[in-house]
């Protein structure tokens, strides 16, 4: 937990497809300011040391653009089939970006006109980043929504899905760890309500 005189994180958590940018959004309304984990995995590949150590392990099979930068893709391929591989790319990485997010949620806490924070890491459960977290909230939907929205955002398929929701934890132990629940199945209408109320009873702003 944060200290009590800081300003809170919230973190969001919940399945693939289920739409915490969503959420994410109508809580910078508020305020908030998002700190994502996606660009900060990004940026940990671009690190020239954390390059280094990838291409050590998995340089012979391909993983390099011509540019020199880690191909996302391909290492993509490699690690997320195999829990192994997986381990290894987390154990380079995850000290990185841990690190970065603390660093981002420190700054927006310091900024005066930000009223609170919201951590958007899709593996924060699965890394142990949790306790950086004062309240999360979990956002839901159906499968089959959080799959047309894939195939729609990202051309997954079912298969794409199945493959990725192997390699976190279980919605519904997600869903029982959280603070609150967002139902984000519905119209945008409903969510945008949801999470009003919710800023007004955490009393976060």
């Amino acid at each position: 937990m944060n200290n009590a005189n800081s300003k809170p994180v919230i973190g969001l958590i919940g399945g693939i497809g289920a739409g915490k940018s969503t959420v994410a959004t109508a809580l910078v309304s508020h305020g908030g300011r998002v700190v994502a984990g996606d660009p900060l995995g990004h940026e940990a590949l671009e690190q020239p040391d954390i390059r280094t150590r990838v291409l050590g392990v998995w340089g012979e099979r391909d993983v390099q653009l011509p540019s020199g930068a880690i191909d996302r893709k391909k290492l993509g391929r490699i690690v997320f089939p195999s829990p192994v591989e997986r381990s290894r790319l987390e154990h380079i990485v995850h000290p990185y970006i841990e690190r970065r997010i603390r660093e981002e949620i420190a700054e927006a806490q310091a900024d005066p006109a930000v009223n609170y924070v919201v951590l958007d890491a899709a593996i924060m459960l699965e890394a142990g980043w949790t306790g950086i977290c004062d309240k999360l909230i979990f956002v839901d939907a159906p499968r089959s929504v959080r799959l047309d929205r894939v195939q729609s955002s990202r051309g997954w398929t079912d298969h794409d899905l199945v493959n990725r929701e192997m390699v976190q934890m279980p919605v519904e132990l997600k869903k029982k760890k959280a603070d609150a629940v967002v139902d984000n199945g519905g119209t945008a209408e409903a969510t945008l309500a949801q999470v009003n109320a919710l800023v007004q009873s955490w009393e976060l702003v």
